[in-house]
């Protein structure tokens, strides 16, 4: 009996021992994690990602450099998911209208600034406006994202 309860006491012990061990490295792991935070939340402020979706902060992206470089988003639809070996693939297409040196710095900054993802296609078209009888170009794009 008195056998049984040195053995339960000993277990506790060594139980006790090893929670305090935990609480000993306790504030070190808080200032770890206080500066992953810290260098997180500056990759998001970095890359312009914030609390919202990614098609809207590519929608907002797209938007404002459009309005700076007089382009014209002529249509952003849905997109399109695929889900492929547990992994989520989103595949945004827009359209945009205007200047070829305007469009190109435009897809420069998605994809080296920004890292929205990757542009998978982008093709250019040449089209008339039979009323004014003008030309004018457009670019189709289409942005692949993992997540």
């Amino acid at each position: 009996m008195a056998i049984s309860k040195t053995v339960a006491l000993k277990k506790e012990y060594n139980a006790l021992k090893q929670q305090e061990v935990l609480f000993e490295n306790t504030p070190k792991q808080i200032s770890l994690l206080k500066q992953k935070q810290t260098y997180y939340d500056s990759l998001l402020n970095k890359y312009q990602i914030n609390g919202s979706s990614l098609q809207n902060n590519l929608l907002k992206t797209v938007t404002v450099f459009a309005d700076s470089t007089n382009l014209k988003v002529v249509s952003f639809l849905e997109p399109h998911i695929i889900h492929k070996n547990n992994l989520k693939i989103n595949t945004y297409q827009f359209v945009l209208e205007g200047n070829f040196n305007a469009i190109i710095k435009l897809i420069h900054k998605l994809e080296q600034d920004t890292k929205f993802g990757e542009i998978t296609n982008l093709s250019f078209e040449k089209k008339k406006n039979f009323r004014t009888g003008r030309y004018y170009l457009q670019a189709f794009v289409l942005l692949k994202s993992f997540g």
